[in-house]
């Protein structure tokens, strides 16, 4: 089966355009009678509810958070990227499409990631109007700074705080319409299934996380906008709650899933410093600015890193990529820090970290400019490790954190399933193998405000003589009596381990074999073992407590949606024979360490359909066709 995204006519520059002239719409009068379900209140989905209701559509909104103001996207930190040209360094829509083509490893469609380049103009524009309060120069221009993967200055900040900000100014948007009537929150709430009719989504099915109750919530079309799947890893960047249940009920309903071995690890992470810890502590990549990164020359060197010589330090990413040094993309920065920890030459009490130093930028800047442009992350720094950054180095290592991969989407956003649209990190479509460093707001924001509010009125203008679905049709009870199935077998287990021990073990498992690299002999391996793994926690889960407020009830269900999305990561990266991005095959590298792509075998998306049997999954391919750009050896050397 050959996917078909439904890439709009024209050049590359004018089918956006061209797409929204022919677009379809819905009368004013009657968007009131469509309802509309959105999963997710981060920037993605608080962006899209806002804009829906905005035009007269009754939206639903779920989180399972407290409030929608806690929804992940608060803890990104560096920045949000446009192309704006404010530095007058040679930027461009153009030249920002191009460095997310080439930092994604030509693994992305062009029409969607010019259409993200040509849309971040606007989202500065309407951030600014929202009152979130960028950087700004001594003359009150905005300011931006580089980030990995580029060499000019495209990205907007706020301090450490820019995701938290942006959220900020969603979420009072959506917060109008609530005051408006117009949205519906419903908080603490978990989507749990999908509710699919005639093929196309017509609800889901929820539980109240405060009463355990289920729920049942039909729609005209469905939104999900839910996050990434990083934390299948275990240890991540990423919030204890956040999980990939919502797109991978829905992938069992029939939603393609894509890329799903593009996994990110970002360079400049906290390193692990025990088996207590459940997540690690991201610190933002626009250290990498002022920043440099080092290791001792010499295996297994005891000194305090602020000891060590200048003479006896290697700058490994200057030296192997001196042309964008410590901005070198994310994927080839921490895979080189693998490298050179797995070769002896890490720091820190564990042997796990390299150096990030700002010593050069303090002499050459001064402390207070330093300070200026990264004071929060320096306290948080000291607050974590009670090391003053400003006076010896960072200790910092690569740690699991975005996932590019996703449900399969259509230019429009739709996946396979008719009605039902994947937005932000839900969906794969912009990042190819690797995300470049502050394109993950971007997409969450673009996504929400200027994509969907055309693409699902184009896609409702034909539901107009649809029939009205209710709650009471039977898909909504069958639907409803598969998660009661689901909650009471975990329920009746008698076993004697956690979810937390499962989610761990499978967490390990996938970054030794299906992490920073990877072979054809640990990927067989991994599989095998998750499948066990897998048996054994049908019959050997314990879950204490019963059915009312029960987190680790919650915790059953996301574990075991992990492990069937963990064994299809390992046969995604097992089937793609070559190196492109954040997937490194020790299979296919140069002599000096770098990856090898197939373009003549794999310039394709892999979009894989659940099917209820052995393998499981079904492989189909949506071509990559590359008009604009020539498919060249990414290089940043």
């Amino acid at each position: 089966m050959i996917l078909d995204a439904k890439i709009p006519a024209g050049e590359l520059a004018e089918k956006w355009n061209n797409y929204k002239k022919h677009a379809k719409l819905v009368n004013p009068a009657n968007r009131k009678k469509f309802d509309i379900i959105v999963v997710g209140t981060g920037l993605a989905g608080a962006s899209c509810a806002a804009s829906l209701a905005e035009q007269g559509y009754n939206v639903k909104s779920f989180c399972f958070q407290d409030t929608a103001r806690r929804a992940h996207s608060v803890a990104a930190q560096g920045g949000v990227n446009a192309a704006k040209n404010y530095k007058n360094d040679g930027d461009s829509v153009y030249r920002m499409f191009y460095d997310t083509i080439k930092g994604g490893d030509f693994r992305s469609r062009e029409a969607n990631v010019y259409r993200l380049a040509e849309c971040s103009a606007e989202l500065i524009d309407q951030a600014v109007a929202q009152g979130v309060p960028f950087a700004r120069e001594y003359g009150g221009y905005l300011n931006n700074r580089s980030f990995g993967g580029v060499q000019v200055s495209r990205t907007f900040y706020a301090r450490g705080q820019t995701g938290q900000q942006l959220l900020l100014g969603a979420y009072q948007a959506l917060m109008r319409q609530v005051s408006l009537g117009k949205v519906k929150t419903f908080t603490r709430h978990e989507m749990l299934e999908l509710v699919v009719i005639d093929g196309k989504a017509k609800g889901i099915i929820a539980r109240d996380l405060l009463t355990g109750q289920i729920e049942r919530h039909a729609a005209n079309a469905v939104v999900l906008a839910t996050g990434g799947y990083g934390k299948v890893y275990y240890l991540s960047t990423l919030a204890m709650g956040c999980n990939s249940s919502a797109i991978w009920r829905a992938h069992k309903k029939g939603a393609f899933m894509s890329g799903v071995s593009w996994i990110q690890f970002h360079p400049t992470s906290l390193p692990q410093s025990g088996e207590h810890q459940s997540k690690l502590t991201l610190m933002s990549e626009s250290l990498r600015n002022d920043g440099r990164i080092w290791v001792p020359k010499k295996p297994g060197d005891d000194r305090v890193p602020k000891e060590i010589p200048e003479e006896e330090r290697d700058y490994y990413l200057e030296r192997r990529y001196p042309a964008f040094g410590n901005l070198s993309p994310r994927d080839i920065a921490s895979r080189a820090a693998k490298e050179r920890i797995d070769a002896g030459c890490g720091v820190g009490p564990m042997k796990n970290a390299v150096c990030l130093d700002f010593s050069k930028a303090i002499k050459e800047q001064g402390k207070e400019k330093i300070k200026e442009k990264y004071s929060n992350l320096f306290t948080m720094y000291e607050k974590i490790n009670g090391i003053n950054a400003y006076e010896q180095p960072m200790l910092i290592s690569p740690a699991a954190h975005f996932t590019m991969g996703g449900l399969w989407v259509d230019y429009r956003l739709m996946t396979t399933i008719p009605g039902l649209f994947a937005l932000g990190e839900a969906n794969f479509s912009d990042h190819g193998a690797n995300r470049l460093g502050a394109n993950s707001l971007l997409q969450a924001c673009v996504d929400g405000y200027f994509i969907a509010p055309y693409t699902i009125p184009d896609y409702l203008a034909d539901e107009m003589k649809a029939e009205k679905i209710t709650t009471d049709h039977p898909a909504f009870a069958a639907a409803e009596n598969e998660v009661k199935v689901q909650l009471n077998q975990f329920l009746q287990m008698k076993g004697h381990l956690s979810a937390d021990h499962y989610h761990k073990t499978l967490g390990k498992l996938l970054y030794d074999k299906c992490g920073l690299s990877r072979s054809k002999e640990g990927l067989e391996v991994a599989i095998a073992e998750i499948k066990q793994l897998r048996k054994s926690f049908y019959k050997d889960l314990k879950i204490t407590g019963d059915d009312k407020v029960n987190s680790e009830l919650e915790k059953a269900g996301r574990v075991a949606d992990y492990l069937e999305l963990g064994e299809l990561m390992c046969y995604d990266a097992l089937t793609r024979e070559e190196s492109c991005g954040a997937h490194f095959r020790e299979e296919y590298q140069t002599a000096d360490g770098e990856a090898v792509r197939n373009d003549q075998d794999f310039c394709f998306v892999s979009a894989w359909e659940w099917k209820d049997k052995d393998p499981g999954h079904e492989l189909h391919k949506e071509p990559l066709v590359f008009e604009n750009v020539a498919l060249t050896v990414r290089s940043y050397k």
